[in-house]
C-alpha cells in the first residue's frame, strides 16, 4: 500500500501493487469505517475505487495517518470487533437480458445456470460511480468467480434502460437510469435504485451486501 497526499486534509491509499487490489480496498474500507464509527478516527468521507481509497478528514484538522495505520493493523490482527450491522439488500430480477445467451455461450453453460450463478452469489458494493446510484458489485466470496473472465461487450450500447442488470469484468451492477453502457445485460429489475425524493436517494452504498433473487419466485436465491 502506498500513501499519496491528496491535499492537507486527505490521503489516498493506493493498493494497485497488492495481489488483489479490490479485496485490499474492501478490507481497508471496512476497517476504517469501523474506526470512524467507534470514534477512533477522524474522517468525514471514505471513497473507495477499484484500486484506491480516499480518506478525507475535517477541513483544517489534517489527516490522522497514525490512526489509519492503527485501524488497519487492528483489522489485520483481528483485534478490532465489527459490531456494526452491514446493510443487506434484496433485488428481484427477471433474467431476460439480451446478452444472457451470449454470456451462457462464453461460459459453456445454459442460461438458467448463468442466472443461478448470479443469484447464488453474495455481492458487495465495492464503490459507487459512473452515474448517481450506480454501484460496482463484486463477489464477496474469496474463491475465483465464474464471471471473472467475462469482459465488456465489444460494442457499447447508446442506451441501456433503467433497471438493467449487468455483468462485466468480474463486476455486476444495476443501471439506475437510462444511459449508454457496454456491460452484458442479463436481466432487469423493477426496483428503483435512485430516487432524489428519498433520503438517501441511492439504494446502494459502499459495503452493502446485495442478494439478487428471482422476481418470479421470492423463495429462490440466498436470503439475507
Amino acid at each position: 500500500m502506498r500513501e499519496l497526499p491528496a491535499g492537507p486534509d486527505a490521503v489516498l491509499l493506493d493498493f494497485a501493487t497488492d495481489r488483489a487490489p479490490l479485496r485490499s480496498v474492501a478490507s481497508a474500507s471496512a476497517a476504517l469505517r469501523r474506526a470512524v464509527q467507534a470514534g477512533n478516527l477522524n474522517a468525514t468521507e471514505l471513497i473507495p475505487t477499484a484500486q484506491t481509497l480516499l480518506v478525507q478528514a475535517d477541513r483544517g484538522r489534517g489527516v490522522d495517518v497514525l490512526g489509519i495505520h492503527r485501524a488497519l493493523r487492528a483489522a489485520a490482527t483481528g483485534d478490532d470487533t465489527d459490531d456494526a450491522t452491514t446493510s443487506e439488500i434484496r433485488i428481484p430480477v427477471t433474467y431476460d437480458g439480451p446478452d444472457l445467451a451470449d454470456v451462457a455461450g462464453l461460459l459453456d453453460l445454459g442460461t438458467d445456470e448463468v442466472a443461478a450463478i448470479h443469484r447464488d452469489t453474495t455481492w458487495q458494493v465495492q464503490f459507487m460511480g459512473f452515474a448517481p446510484g450506480f454501484g460496482y458489485l463484486v463477489p464477496q466470496q474469496n474463491s475465483p468467480h465464474p464471471f471473472r473472465d467475462i469482459g465488456r461487450r465489444s460494442e457499447s450500447r447508446t442506451r441501456v434502460p433503467a433497471g438493467a442488470v449487468a455483468i462485466a469484468a468480474g463486476y455486476s451492477a444495476v443501471y439506475p437510469r437510462a444511459s449508454p453502457g457496454g456491460w452484458h445485460l442479463i436481466g432487469h429489475t423493477d426496483r428503483s435504485m435512485w430516487d432524489e425524493d428519498n433520503t438517501p436517494p441511492a439504494v446502494l452504498e459502499p459495503g452493502s451486501l446485495v442478494h439478487f433473487v428471482d422476481a418470479g419466485d421470492g423463495s429462490r436465491g440466498p436470503r439475507p
